[in-house]
């Protein structure tokens, strides 16, 4: 393992702390081949400067619990998120009646669909609509809510009591992070509601998830998975193992080159 200097071990401890969200000083103490109370006084160094906020037992980025928008997002891990949203049309069979959650890899999905026929389309993604609008073949329905501009997705009580009247056969959700133990990561309470109360009305559940987003926790918000689910992903080996482990039907798109 190459010793960093103490400058660029900071910059990445800035890094790290900012993609992951959260970082723990057991972890960067393993990644940098350091001790603990070396990542400590770099920690306390950084607060100094303002660059990191400490917790306990780690520390995390100001900006880490900064939602990005979904503009922001589309163009992150394209390819990866291409490969899903292949994936996963090829898993609606005709006649089926779907649900999709927002998110720029469910909006991939929604892609995908545009042409298909003989399907029944449900979605709180305007962005999802929007794809899906200028097909004649489809029966396509928007849930109402409340309009989250960050996401373009519509959540609140509207979108949970027309929940109620409906079944799917299968439902895509996204995820700002997933983790194996807790479920799906989101920046806002509202939307993980949503997120459970959708994966129970459906008899299959997928979360579409590129690689980045596993095991990752930015945010304080969960929705919990039912017993059952497919976790469709591009990821390192070490990063679906604890799905795996847990029981998750795990598709990783990462090892067929896909």
């Amino acid at each position: 393992m190459t010793v960093l200097s103490s400058r660029r071990r900071r910059e990445e401890i800035v890094r790290l702390a900012t993609t992951a969200g959260l970082a723990s000083v057991v972890d960067l103490a393993d990644t940098f081949g350091v001790s603990a109370s070396t990542i400590r006084r770099d920690l306390a160094k950084l607060e100094e400067q303002r660059r990191l906020a400490r917790t306990y037992g780690g520390a995390m980025a100001h900006h880490a619990h900064t939602e990005s928008s979904l503009r922001d997002r589309i163009g992150e891990a394209f390819e990866d998120k291409q490969a899903i949203a292949r994936w996963a049309a090829g898993q609606v069979e005709p006649g089926e009646s779907i649900l999709l959650d927002a998110g720029s890899t469910v909006a991939a999905l929604a892609h995908e669909l545009r042409n298909r026929s003989d399907l029944s389309v449900t979605t709180t993604s305007l962005t999802a609509l929007n794809e899906l609008a200028g097909s004649e073949d489809l029966a396509v329905h928007c849930l109402g809510g409340t309009l989250r501009p960050v996401s373009q997705g519509l959540v609140g009580p509207m979108a949970e009591i027309a929940l109620e009247r409906v079944s799917f056969d299968r439902v895509f959700l996204g995820a700002d992070s997933v983790d194996a133990q807790r479920g799906i990561c989101e920046a806002d309470l509202q939307q993980t509601r949503l997120k459970e109360l959708m994966a129970r009305r459906a008899e299959h559940v997928y979360v579409l998830a590129h690689g980045a987003k596993l095991g990752r926790r930015p945010f304080h918000a969960w929705a919990q998975l039912p017993s059952s689910w497919t976790l469709v992903t591009t990821a390192a080996e070490a990063d679906v193992a604890p799905f795996v482990r847990l029981g998750v039907t795990v598709v990783n798109l990462a090892r067929s080159g896909s």
